[in-house]
């Protein structure tokens, strides 16, 4: 009994210093419009200041699905804020609801970076946030989101765009640009037309930008999110491959946007 106990003491003590991820609902606004985000942390990190993630929402708004990267965000060392550009009362019940959301702000990009500047604002005033070490990552309408949050001038180091929307509405923005740039994308996407590759690398090399963007093969739109189901003659479908893939792509950008020797 004396051995088991010296065994089983210094576990306890063990398991009892491991980190845990904690999150929080956080309540904001745009003027009289209710804002509702979720922030994730690693409580080992109590005390200094880590780099930043915000993350963009699919076309359906905030969900389990963002709230759960953002966890996975946290269990690697980041704050991780799931921001909310439609307001918390004003979420789709459905498709057809969230293409008109989506469309809404799609049709006007100066309400669309306001939202999510807000969000990037509550990131940043998130308790151990390193103000010079932030990233943005978006899915869909949110892929779309963070490439216009880096077209605002947001003095971030980097966003990627998870098969997001690529088109170039106001290419003269480019120039704003002072984020680094991953773009994931399905190669067989049948949402995002070539000539909108196109006109966004135009938009991206006419400004200088430093711009990287990956192709996954047999992915279509969605490829990230097990909701989206597994038939890709919908257009939009989950690819367990194009997923881990990308989600390591996006971990080797954070090295290098977060490392001490980038620039």
């Amino acid at each position: 009994m004396r051995y088991m106990l010296a065994i089983l003491i210094p576990f306890v003590c063990l398991t009892s210093v491991v980190a845990e991820v904690r999150t929080q609902v956080v309540q904001y606004s745009d003027g009289d419009v209710a804002l509702e985000g979720f922030v994730a942390w690693d409580s080992d990190n109590a005390g200094q200041d880590v780099p930043g993630v915000l993350v963009v929402h699919q076309w359906m708004g905030l969900t389990d699905y963002e709230k759960s990267r953002c966890k996975q965000l946290a269990e690697m060392g980041y704050v991780a804020f799931a921001l909310d550009i439609y307001g918390k009362t004003n979420r789709p019940g459905n498709p057809q609801e969230a293409g008109q959301r989506a469309g809404t702000f799609k049709g006007d990009r100066g309400l669309y970076r306001r939202r999510l500047k807000l969000g990037l604002e509550r990131l940043m005033a998130q308790d151990g946030v390193d103000k010079k070490r932030i990233a943005a990552i978006g899915y869909c309408f949110g892929g779309t989101g963070v490439l216009e949050l880096a077209r605002s001038g947001a003095a971030i180091n980097g966003v990627v765009s998870f098969h997001g929307g690529l088109d170039s509405p106001t290419p003269a923005d480019g120039k704003n640009i002072k984020a680094k740039i991953l773009v994931c994308h399905g190669a067989d996407d049948p949402f995002v037309p070539a000539s909108d590759i196109e006109a966004f690398k135009s938009e991206l090399n006419k400004a200088s930008v430093d711009w990287q963007m990956n192709y996954y093969s047999g992915a279509v739109h969605s490829f990230t999110q097990p909701m989206a189901g597994n038939d890709n003659s919908r257009g939009a479908a989950y690819n367990q491959a194009a997923d881990r893939r990308s989600w390591l792509a996006m971990q080797s950008f954070f090295d290098e946007l977060f490392s001490p020797d980038s620039e």
